[in-house]
């Protein structure tokens, strides 16, 4: 590493939707010529892409082992929230706080010119401070569900479930941008509980953004213009768009670092390969979100309602003893002409881009959003928690997505899973989505203007708080 050489920590939360989006950022950025400390936990480092070979030079993959609990409160080898069922990730918060010494120790050691941090490490503010080292704060959310959750001084007493069921007062604009009534007590109640690590979320969040000299977002002006122009004047520092961060093109064989079954991966594409162009499904709802036995079960009707060929990625689940308990019964047997139900890992980029998909049913997480409207798929959006609702609001207000109806108490049916598939998929009402899909495509997928323009522009931020430290 030559003197001149940007040197950058990233230090990302244990959870997948938020490792990946840092991996993605330190690629981009060693594209550029940064060179990256990539900071993170032995298992969650393995699971990560492979770093292409022409940067492994400038990308450092640093492992840190995360210190153990009790096996009761995190069991032994649970690195992310993945790993974990949803009440066991305060543990997972109260373990990785203690990665604060040895980060320090790393940090005392490589004085970086920046740290590039998540939320969940509030800590972080105090080593950078310690060093007199600038603080980025990367937010892996859309800048829509930024610009609702407002400013830090608004935050601490501002989320009760009646003030988010409406566009917050400064949302000028028109917007649609809000939780339903069901989406925002299980908000509210998430936000405020106490766990065991003592920091609320918020806290956290709040102790970051405050201490940042600035806010970084993968997005874009192109698709949400009015709402990082908004966020801007709300917090009164720089926030800057890092674009879209969209993948090349993936070559089929390549793993994607969460390891690959060979006969598995062979058979999904052979399936694929006979489909006609742009007619499958992909159904996938990721890592994170783990599906109740009735909600499996009204996709599954839903999709077979639909009479769609579709391929779903299936996460298997505690409350299924064995493979056929997942599905409803002869449910494999009457879709087997046109379904295929992948259980576990799937090589879900490759999958995406393949000529025959079409459409993705999902929870309209960001990550997943940006990876597939790059291969032009059809959104249908079936949001469960956290922002995944406000994203989903956003996207069919550009015109972008369907969303399946629910029901008031958060039940969904299989008749709204078919009607929103075939309406995005084949129906004459869904010719408007699918033509301004097939204009996202030109700025999600556009692979120069995010490296080129908005990469740029941010290595061009870094280098002049550099010159300005000296």
């Amino acid at each position: 590493m030559t003197e001149d050489t940007i040197h950058v920590v990233m230090l990302p939360w244990s959870a997948f939707g938020h490792l990946i989006p840092f991996f993605k950022l330190s690629i981009a950025l060693a594209k550029a010529g940064v060179h990256v400390s990539y900071i993170s936990t032995p298992k969650n480092i393995q699971r990560l892409p492979k770093i292409p070979s022409s940067l492994s030079h400038l990308i450092d993959f640093v492992e840190i082992p995360l210190p153990s609990l009790n096996e009761d409160l995190l069991p032994e080898g649970a690195e992310a929230t993945m790993d974990i069922p949803f009440d066991k990730i305060q543990y997972l918060e109260q373990a990785y706080d203690k990665l604060k010494n040895p980060v320090k120790q790393l940090v005392s050691n490589w004085l970086p010119n920046w740290i590039i941090c998540d939320y969940n490490p509030h800590w972080i503010v105090d080593i950078a401070q310690e060093f007199h080292i600038n603080l980025i704060y990367y937010s892996v959310v859309s800048a829509a569900t930024l610009a609702f959750l407002g400013p830090p001084s608004n935050m601490n007493g501002r989320f009760s479930p009646d003030s988010l069921t409406l566009p917050p007062k400064w949302m000028t604009f028109p917007s649609s941008v809000a939780y339903n009534r069901t989406e925002a007590v299980a908000f509210s109640k998430y936000v405020h509980q106490n766990n065991a690590s003592e920091v609320s979320g918020i806290e956290r969040l709040v102790k970051v953004i405050d201490a940042a000299k600035s806010i970084i977002c993968c997005s874009c002006y192109e698709i949400e213009g009015e709402y990082l122009n908004l966020y801007k004047k709300l917090v009164g520092k720089p926030v800057i768009p890092i674009g879209l961060l969209p993948v090349e093109m993936p070559q089929r064989g390549l793993l994607d670092g969460l390891g690959s079954v060979t006969g598995l991966r062979t058979a999904i594409f052979q399936w694929l390969d006979k489909q006609a162009t742009k007619s499958v499904v992909f159904v996938g709802f990721g890592s994170e979100c783990k599906l109740s036995k009735e909600q499996v079960f009204e996709i599954a009707y839903g999709l077979e309602d639909s009479k769609l060929s579709f391929l779903w990625g299936l996460r298997k689940t505690n409350w299924a003893y064995n493979d056929e308990d997942f599905l409803p019964i002869g449910f494999s047997e009457r879709s087997c002409d046109r379904g295929l139900v992948c259980m576990g890992w799937i090589p879900k980029q490759e999958i995406l881009a393949h000529s025959s998909i079409g459409g993705s049913l999902f929870h309209s997480g960001w990550g997943s959003t940006i990876e597939a409207l790059q291969f032009e798929n059809k959104l249908v959006v079936l949001p469960f928690n956290v922002d995944q609702p406000l994203n989903a609001r956003l996207l069919v207000d550009k015109g972008l997505a369907i969303e399946v109806k629910r029901n008031e108490d958060g039940t969904f049916t299989r008749y709204e899973i078919a009607k929103s598939l075939r309406q995005a998929m084949v129906l004459e009402e869904g010719k408007e989505l699918r033509t301004k899909t097939r204009e996202a495509v030109g700025i999600v997928g556009n692979l120069k203007l995010h490296q080129d323009h908005y990469i740029a522009a941010f290595v061009q931020f870094l280098k002049d708080g550099i010159r300005k430290a000296i």
